[in-house]
């Protein structure tokens, strides 16, 4: 029986990737447990920060707004400018990081999407990076097959997977180092919070568009399948969160539609377009769009209308003819007719505002004049009431 959990348990720890495993979660864990001794220099914080959120929007830009979903074109040097920070960021290159991104739109949800929610949160945030795949020989793989034919012919792309390594190193790390060292005198400050903690911060809040995005928040266009939009994971994702409209709208390059939404990402995208830097800004035809939401409103309103009861369906009710629906007003029955309808209304009669004697007065007859404005127009209210009384319907003429 030891032997067998010695074995599950050696199966289970040679089943993680430990060099990524290392790099995501180690490294950063290390370099904050540093705090302890290392001195804490206010520059240097800011300079995390403005590091975090540049590094961030390479990749909201560039790595998913460009070259995942191809939402505008850029020119050659903010390409040049979007590849050497995105690799900074430590996300992987660009090639890698878009094959999973568009495997996930294509096959969200499934065995085939590599952050998969229905595996569960942690492993849609960080899990399916922390597993080998048997089938990748301990790569991380796409399951789901995806065209990167543009992205092989893409000159930037394959500069950037080809050296991704030193440029991540570059970028990542000694570039803060060596820009804390010159301003403020902290090369030891720069590595700890603007390379490692720094890093390892942009990469958390990427990765919670995979599993907050995916996990909580509104559906105002599509609920068929898991994203949502999560102002939350907007405000720390740069414009990410609106998730519900970017899979419904994935060419769009705005995923904040509305002008006060929280998209900074849009908004350099836009200002890049004014400065001659990207051009052919795509978006979803308004109509479209507006189209999604009606339906997305309709189908709420569906929901909410299976509680309510709205009286026996017009196709459930029985038959009978006029002379059966007389003789059963004639036998006791306090039954009206309108608008083809027979409704007992026996329960209403004394509970009518305008008194018994109007309900009374049209039993065994045809109300459906009085009812529409003969004697007073009824409100909606009261055409919901009366479906609630329906039992027949009468088939042949009325006489």
């Amino acid at each position: 029986m030891a032997s067998r959990i010695r074995e599950l348990h050696n199966a289970k720890l040679s089943s993680i990737n430990w060099p990524i495993a290392t790099f995501l979660i180690v490294i950063p864990l290390a370099a904050i447990t540093s705090l302890l001794w290392v001195p804490i220099i206010q520059n240097t914080v800011y300079f995390m920060l403005i590091y975090i959120i540049i590094r961030g929007m390479s990749i909201t830009a560039g790595y998913h707004r460009l070259w995942s979903h191809r939402t505008y074109t850029a020119s050659t040097p903010l390409k040049v400018i979007l590849a050497i920070l995105g690799a900074g960021a430590g996300q992987g290159s660009i090639k890698f990081w878009c094959r999973g991104h568009r495997a996930h739109h294509r096959y969200v949800d499934t065995d085939q999407d590599p952050y998969n929610i229905q595996k569960g949160f942690f492993y849609a945030h960080l899990g399916w990076m922390l597993v080998k795949d048997k089938r990748s020989l301990g790569k991380i793989s796409i399951a789901g097959r995806v065209d990167i034919s543009d992205l092989k012919h893409d000159p930037i792309v394959q500069w950037q997977h080809r050296y991704y390594l030193p440029l991540l190193f570059i970028m990542g790390y000694a570039l803060p180092t060596f820009i804390c060292g010159i301003l403020f005198d902290d090369p030891v400050g720069g590595f700890v919070l603007g390379g490692c903690i720094g890093t390892g911060i942009g990469q958390q809040g990427t990765f919670c568009v995979n599993s907050f995005a995916h996990w909580i928040g509104s559906q105002p266009y599509a609920s068929t399948k898991s994203p949502r939009n999560n102002f939350l994971t907007a405000l720390i994702t740069f414009g990410e969160g609106y998730h519900n409209f970017h899979h419904e709208f994935p060419i769009d390059y705005r995923n904040g539609i509305r002008y006060y939404d929280f998209d900074p990402t849009k908004w350099l995208i836009w200002t890049c377009s004014q400065i001659g830097l990207a051009t052919n800004l795509r978006r979803f035809p308004q109509n479209e769009i507006k189209k999604g939401r009606i339906q997305r409103e309709q189908e709420k309103i569906n929901q909410k209308s299976k509680i309510v009861d709205w009286g026996v369906p017009l196709s459930d009710l029985p038959v009978i003819t006029w002379e059966e629906y007389q003789q059963q007003a004639r036998t006791g029955c306090n039954l009206i007719v309108i608008k083809g309808v027979a409704h007992e209304v026996s329960a209403f009669v004394t509970e009518h505002p305008g008194g018994a004697t109007l309900i009374t007065g049209a039993v065994g007859r045809d109300a459906t004049d009085m009812f529409e404005g003969g004697v007073y127009e009824h409100s909606n209210a009261a055409s919901n009431l009366l479906a609630s009384m329906r039992v027949a319907i009468i088939g042949d003429d009325m006489s």
